[in-house]
C-alpha cells in the first residue's frame, strides 16, 4: 500500500486496516513457525504498511493539535 493510498483513507478505515494487517501478520508468523510460509517477504511488507499507517495517523493527530 502506497503512502498516497494511506492518506486517502479516513482514520476509522486506517484503524480497521491496522487490525486486519496485524491479524494477517499473526497468521503468517504461525505459518512461518510450522514451515509452510510461501512468501516470507510478505511479513516485511505488512510491517512497513503498518508503520506507514501509524505515521499518517500520528501526523493527523499533530495537525489537529496545532489547529
Amino acid at each position: 500500500m502506497k503512502i498516497a493510498d494511506v492518506k486517502a483513507l479516513s482514520d476509522s478505515e486506517l484503524h480497521n486496516r491496522i487490525a486486519e494487517l496485524k491479524q494477517e501478520k499473526l497468521n503468517l508468523r504461525i505459518q512461518q513457525q510450522s514451515g509452510r510460509l510461501e512468501r516470507p517477504s510478505r511479513l516485511t511488507e505488512i510491517r512497513k504498511t503498518i508503520a506507514r499507517i501509524q505515521t499518517v495517523l500520528t501526523q493527523r493527530k499533530l495537525e489537529a493539535k496545532k489547529a
